[in-house]
């Protein structure tokens, strides 16, 4: 659980902006709710020196110091590079000098590096897919290689946007967490699209181990309503995704707020078990999609992708249950009694009912 700039900055973002992103994330109670890592996304690059060392760009005058900054709020620190020459945004990559960035992340006291794939691509252009995929193999597993070499402990976040069917070999290189899709961006449609296309990809998930659906993109234009970030929050919850805010936290709503310190949705997402959910109905607009959890009761989030509000039911059959169950609304914060088939919800437009359901 974190935050990372490039959502909403963009390659264009600066040493402020990061320290206004800590402040706000501990003003805003989302440290208290679990938020941890502060992440600098593309742009803070510049040059290396003589000696092949990577200086920040004058965005960042002071790489340790901000470094230090965001700890002393009690937060973790993650920055970003790529395995080619170059970053998406054109800016410096680590290629040739992984074992270099490596020590160097570590001395500034970095807790998290993702690692884009960018510019790596061009090395992978005509070859057969086994080759492209033991190439991306063998340049992510040099980097956590040297990562581990520093001795400090640091996340390690592949960002291949799926090639290679990375779910299958990212956790062999050492990731703690694998991109399966390509970038997210501030609409529905591309939200429920990247949500979608985890459909399957369940048994590669697991504590340590996780299907990255991409950051939220809650609270910023395009997905700001509130029954979009309500969907939004209650898919990557039901899925075990990672919770990276991508929105700015300095001048966000009171509703975004909400949505993204719900801690009932947010124990749902950390359950403990890791076990991530899936979509198990669909009858046109309506899905319903389901995840099991540590105490033995099932996460379900019943959806309406239409652009007006339905009423629909749960398909009991479709969740292996049978009879009535004890039910509680997670957004609401309401126990509902006891629920069967016949019980019939109001669903927003492009909305969610989230509930966690009991059998005994």
């Amino acid at each position: 659980m974190g935050w990372n700039s490039w959502n909403h900055f963009g390659a264009a973002v600066t040493d402020a902006d990061i320290r206004h992103a800590a402040d706000a994330m501990v003003s805003s109670g989302m440290a208290a709710a679990g938020y941890r890592y502060i992440i600098i996304d593309d742009g803070w690059q510049g040059e290396r020196d003589a000696h092949g060392v990577l200086h920040p760009n004058a965005k960042f005058p002071d790489m340790k110091a901000l470094v230090d900054y965001v700890h002393s709020k009690g937060l973790k620190f993650g920055i970003y590079s790529s395995p080619g020459p170059k970053t998406c945004a054109g800016y410096t990559g680590s290629y040739g000098h992984e074992a270099q960035d490596a020590t160097l992340y570590a001395s500034w006291g970095v807790d998290y590096l993702k690692y884009d794939l960018c510019s790596f691509t061009d090395s992978l252009k005509g070859k057969p897919e086994a080759e492209q995929v033991a190439m991306m193999k063998a340049a992510y597993l040099k980097m956590h290689e040297a990562l581990k070499a520093t001795g400090r402990p640091i996340v390690y976040a592949l960002c291949s946007y799926g090639w290679g069917r990375v779910w299958a070999w990212g956790k062999d290189v050492g990731a703690n967490l694998w991109r399966t899709t390509d970038d997210i961006e501030a609409n529905y449609v591309s939200m429920m699209f990247n949500a979608s296309a985890q459909q399957g990809l369940q048994r590669f998930a697991g504590p340590g181990h996780w299907n990255d659906a991409d950051m939220l993109e809650i609270g910023n234009k395009g997905m700001d309503t509130q029954a979009m970030e309500r969907t939004h929050m209650s898919l990557w919850a039901l899925l075990a995704a990672p919770l990276i805010a991508g929105n700015d936290l300095f001048t966000m709503d009171a509703v975004t707020r909400e949505v993204l310190i719900n801690k009932e949705v947010i124990t749902i997402n950390q359950d403990p078990r890791g076990i991530a959910g899936n979509r198990v109905f669909q009858e046109g607009p309506i899905q319903i999609w389901s995840r099991p959890l540590a105490d033995g009761s099932i996460a379900v989030g019943l959806i309406n992708t239409l652009n007006h509000s339905l009423n629909a039911s749960l398909d009991f059959n479709a969740l292996g249950l049978k009879g009535a169950v004890a039910a509680r609304d997670v957004w609401e914060h309401k126990d509902l009694g006891r629920i069967d088939a016949k019980q019939v919800f109001d669903v927003p437009a492009y909305g969610v009912v989230l509930l966690k359901l009991r059998a005994h």
